[in-house]
């Protein structure tokens, strides 16, 4: 346990431009290639958040959701800044990376969507969105339901064929 937790906190050459990697497609699929309005957000900005917590675990997974979402929001703002969205992101990837780090099965893929969609996107991120804008936290809520059945079987079979390509798992060798 102790080796696995210290080669997580280890930042060598190729971890780190696998991080600088994923971090600029995150912001480019999550600033460029989503559809978002002021209280709803959808595309595949979570793959490579998912693929850094496959790969790096659960630290680094959270590194490059937290360090996207800050790039992403200095440079191509779509809002305020609010550091909350920051600490969801982070956490995003940190779940991403302890559900995935052993193995990527189609219940601990589950898990990891629910537990994100369910309890960071719909309740954290609504109560972020409703300090930021002054909204009320109820009817955001109940808005953002639809964004989240729609994400969770999206974030599900993409997060289960990235884990079952033989891409992905050439990869995660390369880098256990």
């Amino acid at each position: 346990m102790y080796k696995k937790i210290s080669r997580d906190l280890k930042f060598d050459t190729s971890s780190v431009a696998m991080m600088g990697t994923l971090i600029a497609i995150e912001i480019v699929l999550s600033r460029f290639a989503s559809i978002s309005a002021w209280n709803i957000k959808a595309g595949f900005s979570f793959v490579p958040i998912a693929i850094a917590a496959m790969i790096l675990g659960p630290v680094k997974g959270g590194i490059v959701g937290a360090v996207a979402d800050f790039i992403g929001a200095v440079l191509f703002p779509i809002g305020a800044y609010f550091p909350g969205f920051t600490l969801t992101a982070f956490l995003t990837g940190a779940i991403y990376g302890i559900f995935f780090r052993e193995k990527q099965s189609l219940a601990r893929i589950a898990g990891a969507v629910v537990i994100n969609e369910l309890i960071l996107s719909l309740f954290l991120n609504t109560l972020w969105i409703s300090v930021l804008y002054g909204a009320s936290y109820w009817p955001l809520f109940f808005t953002r339901i639809l964004q989240c059945a729609f994400l969770i079987p999206l974030q599900l079979c993409t997060i289960y064929l990235i884990s079952k390509s033989s891409i992905g798992k050439i990869t995660m060798q390369m880098y256990r």
